[in-house]
């Protein structure tokens, strides 16, 4: 008898617990379902009412409701502002699945925000949103590529163009010198803190950029960069879906550059000779042999015509309780330089269960393996890296002699001693890298009365890289066979993972006028890093490569590191609404960080935020033409922790030391003082209006901001008697303020055509405030030989990275370059450089336009910059080097100083000739480009083949026609762009960017 009672009870427990009606105990009968708009997301906030009586509920964050009814069948009436509002019938007590239409176009989106999400027109906060249609137009390495020209205020910069190169993104300016100035990147709830590049463009839903305080507030110490919030497509109720794409492209360089061909560059170092009082390097039968000779062409040697294969496939579907998105790809890029290439191979799958109508499970994960071969050796100087011997190169030398590689360093008296032969290093050297990626999420919502929900998510991020790097005797000094190679080659392997627990309560409540919802929770994430490595020089032999290192005739010293980080967190949030014409936001963070010392662990972020619907007051309402008016105001602080960690300890490193006769391995202090450190604050304020026009056919944006972050934090040097040589302090104060513009039109709608347009523009102005003793910060040393300095310089009153040098003042009559002389004091030295340039645009647009004919769609995409400036640090070596035979471009040969042309472009033609950072590598880098064009052609499949729902046919063109004043390959390039650098603007040998043509076909059934 007490067995079968404790049976019942336990029976009891779990029916209250996970809302299981037990056949033995009569319980109310009730109806749930789930409540979607058109494009599959949920709705949360919608009003749900039992038809003729005073029964209702609201749907929560997922969108999913609860409440009582009457046996049998009824009427459920499902309304919202910016809905239509919608009947819908039901029979027992079955799950209903509801898709409300807009009343209005954009009036009822829906976006995610920090940890829930909300209709877009009750946003108090400053929130772009990139669509999946935008996302996946064109397949790259990473989502990141698509948020540029597209979302206000947001800049993206290309490092690179190598296949998987990296991408700087700025939201609102930049924040910080010694920490990262990267946004937070959340997938799918979990706080990324590796690539994006794991990520198919295809399997987004949408991309969400949280820009003000209110907004990004939330996500507390990692919040100062703005936020990009991305939502993987999940499963919609419906019959199995599949969707298909298959693309296949053509890359090429935008542009190559017009360098002297083999008979210019013979005269023009027979010039250089003779200027300098030696024998000319060519007789004048050979100078005349190679009249009208191009020779060789080292760009069409290593650059190249290359295939990007992009294919992807997805299953989705569901019924009322469990929904499922399964998809796979492959994304094969060969770059433009022979030899390189990225190839991704992924696996996606999100699944979500409903255990009963309060308990729900979810489950996500990414599979990513990623293969590449890189030719990324650019930077480097007088040809001793793959780019810069590219462009360096003789045109009167072949890449071969008698079947082996050319050596170009011994063959020319003049030359330089440190140029290789690209196509021996493209051929004989190897960069491989291998990298396996998982993200991986699971959740347990709860919801124990109607409009809360407690929801304990757990997630984990691995990554483990493998790098093997070698480099054979074809690509030595020598240049030749041997049987005793000089081969050197490394290896090294990383292991990052990242464990989030997230413990997260949502009430949604609507009482009369007013609408409550309302956000708490704690959070813990941690971060490990380990990294092994080792390598070797004079293998015996070339055949194994890296993988043998024990065949290394000099063994390097094995290195290994460990790192790690723990991250604490409460957070909070209330967003209320009164007759959905006045709202409110307030939010609270609290973040522990273990890289801190004791008494700074904790950070504390508050924020607010007030929204007024001025449409929906009386003196507005009959004013028809007004669809819908808001003013916004936001303030808040954010932070970033900005150092790694350990630095407030005092660390030891290792190192060797001799006693007697004997090498001892031992420990000492480091050369950094640790400090007791603050976090970095951002204190940021927002003013936007957003406005809708003639039913809302005309909308728009507009924000002001000023961003204001304190206790900056960065290395400062040390007297050497302090037995230190620098330390970390908290030295200043930042300041961005700027303004965006947003614009969106349907310029036409019918039944046959539709035209809509959309633009942005982004104005952002920043100043350093305060630093350290108020000196200068100099941005890193550039070593070129010809020139070693700093080319970006940070001061006080001065935007962040501008460009600092010499102002040039024409020719001697030697023809060497002169310099002003700023200090007057009859010395060229340091007191005469001055700022020479600033890399910060004045502003960056985008323009898109979508225009559908029948079964004819046309999209046009325009992206700019204009009023930024491009260190050109390539033009160094590759105009004014002119003593080690290094290839020019034509316009050198064309406009150098000769005393007929004393006011020339170029200085004298000598190795006597000298250069400084100055102004004459300051180059415009405004441009305006045609990011992207596609006119796409919707087959009528469905009335031929049943079994087809779409079918499109495609082609696009990618970076097709770029207008700008630059001389370089491109001036989409940022060489020593970072998470952290200050060196911006700068091009230094950069692997080219390409353009591209794609033709494809995507398919659903």
């Amino acid at each position: 008898m007490v067995n079968r009672s404790a049976k019942r009870l336990l029976q009891l427990i779990c029916a209250v617990l996970m809302g299981i009606t037990l056949p033995t105990y009569a319980q109310d009968p009730a109806v749930s379902g789930r409540v979607t708009s058109p494009d599959g997301a949920p709705v949360p906030g919608v009003s749900v009412q039992l038809k003729g009586s005073a029964t209702g509920a609201t749907t929560d964050e997922d969108g999913r409701f609860r409440l009582p009814a009457a046996p049998g069948s009824g009427t459920l009436v499902f309304s919202m502002l910016g809905y239509a509002r919608q009947e819908v019938p039901y029979t027992g007590f079955g799950p209903v699945t509801v898709t409300l239409q807009s009343a209005a176009s954009q009036v009822g989106e829906v976006v995610v925000i920090g940890y829930g999400s909300m209709r877009k027109r009750d946003l108090t906060g400053a929130v772009s949103q990139v669509k999946a249609k935008d996302i996946g137009i064109v397949a790259t390495t990473t989502p990141l590529q698509a948020l540029q020209g597209r979302a206000a205020g947001v800049q993206v910069m290309q490092n690179s163009g190598s296949p998987g190169g990296s991408i700087s993104v700025r939201i609102r300016g930049t924040n910080s010198i010694q920490g990262s100035n990267e946004p937070l990147y959340v997938v799918d709830g979990f706080p990324l803190n590796g690539s994006l590049s794991l990520l198919n463009n295809a399997d987004i839903e949408s991309m969400e950029v949280l820009k003000d305080a209110s907004a990004v507030a939330i996500y507390g110490s990692r919040g100062a960069n703005g936020v990009v919030i991305i939502t993987t497509k999940k499963g919609k109720t419906g019959a199995p879906q599949v969707d298909a794409e298959f693309g296949y492209t053509v890359q090429s360089v935008t542009n190559k550059l017009n360098m002297m061909n083999a008979h210019q560059y013979a005269q023009f170092y027979n010039e250089q000779a003779k200027n300098d009082n030696v024998a000319p390097y060519f007789s004048d039968q050979v100078v005349d042999s190679l009249a009208g000779v191009q020779g060789t062409d080292w760009q069409d040697e290593v650059l190249r015509n290359a295939p990007q294969y992009n294919t992807v496939l997805t299953l989705s579907g569901g019924g009322n309780k469990a929904r499922y998105s399964v998809s796979g790809g492959v994304f094969r890029q060969g770059g433009i330089i022979r030899g390189s290439d990225y190839n991704r191979y992924s696996l996606r799958g999100n699944v979500e269960q409903d255990v009963s109508p309060k308990l729900s499970v979810s489950y996500s994960t990414n599979l990513t393996r990623v293969e590449s071969s890189r030719k990324n050796s650019g930077q480097g100087n007088r040809g001793g890296s793959l780019i810069s011997a590219m462009v360096s190169a003789p045109p009167t030398l072949s890449p071969f002699v008698n079947g082996a590689y050319r050596n170009l360093a011994t063959s020319y008296p003049f030359i330089s001693n440190v140029i290789i032969n690209p196509l021996a290093n493209i051929r004989e050297a190897s960069d491989n890298v291998r990298a396996n990626k998982v993200l991986a999420n699971v959740a347990v919502t709860y919801k124990p009365v109607d409009g809360l929900s407690v929801k304990v998510s757990g997630g984990i991020e691995n990554e483990d890289n493998f790098t093997n790097v070698y480099t054979n005797g074809f690509t030595s000094s020598n240049g030749t066979v041997s049987n005793t190679t000089t081969g050197s080659g490394s290896v090294s392997s990383s292991n990052v993972t990242s464990i989030l627990n997230e413990n997260i309560i949502n009430y949604i409540k609507v009482f009369g006028e007013h609408s409550l919802s309302a956000t708490a929770g704690f959070t813990y994430q941690t971060y490990k890093t380990n990294a092994v490595g080792g390598g070797g020089s004079g293998f015996i032999s070339n055949i194994q490569g890296p993988y043998d290192l024990e065949a290394a005739g000099t063994p390097g010293v094995p290195t290994s590191s460990y790192s790690a980080w723990t991250l604490i967190s409460g957070l909070g949030r209330l967003n209320y609404s009164y007759r959905d014409k006045y709202l409110a936001t307030v939010s609270f963070r609290a973040d522990g960080s273990s890289r801190y010392s004791e008494q700074n662990k904790w950070g504390y972020f508050p924020a607010a935020a007030l929204a007024w619907r001025v449409s929906e007051e009386s003196f507005l309402q009959n004013v028809p033409w007004i669809s819908d008016m808001k003013l916004r105001a936001s303030w808040g602080n954010t932070g970033s922790t900005a150092i790694s960690p350990y630095f407030t300890l005092n660390q030891l490193t290792t190192g060797q030391t001799i006693f007697g006769d004997a090498i001892f391995t031992m420990y000492a202090p480091g050369s950094r003082l640790p400090a007791s450190l603050k976090w970095e604050t951002t204190e940021q304020t927002d003013i936007g209006l957003d406005l809708a026009l003639l039913d809302n056919r005309l909308r728009a944006g507009v924000d002001y901001y000023i961003k204001n972050t304190r206790d900056l934090l960065n290395t400062v040097s040390l007297p050497s008697s302090l037995g230190y040589t620098n330390t970390i302090r908290n030295i200043g104060e930042m300041q961005n303020r700027g303004f965006e513009l947003m614009l969106e039109a349907d310029v036409v709608r019918s039944k046959s055509v539709t035209w809509s347009l959309s633009g942005n523009l982004a104005i952002n102005r920043n100043k350093i405030v305060k630093l350290y003793n108020g000196e200068d910060v100099l941005g890193g040393s550039i070593n070129i030989t010809v020139v070693n300095d700093y080319i970006n310089r940070l001061r006080e009153g001065e935007a962040l990275g501008k460009f600092f040098g010499y102002v040039e003042d024409g020719y001697d009559a030697n023809g060497k370059i002169k310099y002003v002389d700023q200090d007057k004091n009859g010395v060229i030295n340091a007191g005469d450089k001055k700022f020479i340039g600033d890399p910060n645009p004045a502003f960056i647009y985008g323009l898109n336009s979508s225009t559908t004919w029948k079964n004819f769609e046309l999209t046009v995409f325009i992206q700019g910059s204009q009023g930024n400036d491009i260190f050109n640090l390539t033009a160094v070596n590759q105009t004014l080097d002119y003593g080690f035979g290094l290839n020019m471009p034509v316009d050198v040969y064309n406009n150098h100083w000769t005393p007929e042309n004393p006011n020339a472009k170029y200085p004298k033609i000598s190795r006597t000739t000298s250069a400084q950072i100055s102004d004459r590598f300051v180059e415009d880098g405004s441009y305006v480009r045609l990011k992207n064009i596609q006119l796409a052609y919707n087959l009528p499949v469905q009335q031929a083949v049943k079994w087809f729902r779409t079918a499109q046919l495609y082609v696009s063109g990618q970076n097709l026609v770029t207008i700008t004043k630059y001389s370089g390959y491109d001036p989409e390039i940022n060489s020593y762009g970072g998470s952290n650098s200050i060196r911006q603007g700068i091009d230094h040998y950069s692997y080219p960017p390409f353009k591209a043509v794609t033709v494809g076909i995507r398919c659903g059934f």
